[in-house]
């Protein structure tokens, strides 16, 4: 007798061994794929992988991305660099006296007319409010915008600024959307953001 219940089947041992092995190889699969779940649930190789606010951002460094200078005479300047999985957003803010931020415009004009609006928008606080900031587009009263592309204005400057890398080059017409807000009587804070598609972002700075 061979110990095997009455009306069963006797299997070989060699046969035995190989359909236990089968069964842990795929008991381990099934314990790896339920502990990594699915793409972009937090295993850092789904569509949200580097994404967030990213660390040691410049003001210089940022200036630089978008080609257009911070004065030496800045108050307050302050930058910050988002990633997303749809594109990248930079930031970059400072104030100047009302005088300052009339040069600064001379100096990088808006692609068109300076616009102002016609009533407050209503926008969630998402990238200026990383700085404590409100966003520009909730202010009405004394607020100027626009479109400045550094180097492809007519009459305007062209030479790029020095230490930007040659692959933001102006040929690329990347611009850069300026807010002017006027928030006391000789103070105008100055708000830029850029924005840069999948796998044309520029490199992050060292941390």
């Amino acid at each position: 007798m061979t110990g095997f219940p009455k009306g069963g089947t006797r299997t070989s041992r060699p046969r035995l061994l190989a359909v236990r092995a089968a069964a842990g190889v795929i008991a381990i699969l099934l314990g790896v794929a339920g502990c990594t779940g699915p793409a972009g649930s937090g295993d850092g190789t789904g569509p949200t992988s580097g994404s967030g606010w990213a660390a040691g951002i410049t003001p210089e460094w940022m200036s630089r991305q978008m080609g257009l200078p911070v004065p030496s005479t800045a108050g307050s300047p302050e930058a910050a660099y988002e990633s997303t999985s749809r594109y990248d957003t930079g930031l970059l803010t400072f104030t100047l006296t009302r005088a300052e931020a009339d040069t600064y415009l001379k100096e990088n004009p808006p692609t068109g007319k300076l616009l102002e609006p016609t009533a407050a928008a209503a926008v969630p606080p998402h990238d200026f409010a990383h700085f404590g900031l409100p966003e520009p587009e909730t202010f009405k009263d004394g607020l100027r915008y626009g479109d400045v592309c550094p180097g492809s204005n007519a009459g305007g400057p062209t030479a790029l600024p020095s230490g930007v890398p040659e692959a933001y080059d102006t040929s690329e017409k990347r611009c850069v959307l300026l807010y002017l807000h006027a928030y006391a009587p000789d103070r105008t804070r100055v708000y830029l953001r850029a924005h840069y598609g999948p796998g044309t972002a520029p490199a992050r700075p060292s941390p």
